[in-house]
């Protein structure tokens, strides 16, 4: 489920970001907002998928889709909720399409300001240029 999501991570960079990325494994200890959305399995399993954006990482996704140089935190909160709509239900799409581990989504939740505390099974971060997201996966029901 994770390289689903992975994936869909690498795709909005690449279509929307237009910048070169790099994925690699685990997580950092920055300062980042924390959203998080549910998703059911269809195999009956339960999981919660965290995507944490380095300020300035949301601070991109923001100029592209609002063209605002410097956003206030409500602002980048939002664009956080979307951005985290918007790559798992891209990944939900991929994994109907390849008929793996398909799924439904729930509504995404901010969670905080901070570093990543979280407990996690797997994680995952994606680097465009200087600005880092995690991307970590906890399943609940396991």
């Amino acid at each position: 489920m994770l390289n689903t999501i992975a994936r869909a991570s690498e795709n909005f960079c690449i279509h929307q970001i237009r910048v070169p990325h790099e994925l690699s494994d685990g997580i950092h200890q920055k300062r980042t907002l924390i959203a998080y959305i549910d998703i059911d399995a269809d195999n009956g399993s339960r999981h919660r998928v965290y995507i944490a954006f380095e300020p300035d990482f949301i601070q991109r996704v923001s100029k592209l889709f609002l063209e605002e140089d410097e956003s206030d935190e409500e602002t980048l909160i939002d664009m956080a909720l979307e951005t985290v709509n918007l790559i798992v239900g891209s990944a939900k799409v991929i994994a109907e399409e390849a008929n793996t581990n398909t799924y439904t989504i729930n509504t995404p939740h901010f969670s905080k300001i901070d570093r990543f505390d979280f407990e996690y099974d797997q994680a995952k971060i994606i680097k465009v240029e200087n600005d880092e997201m995690i991307i970590a996966i906890k399943e609940l029901n396991g």
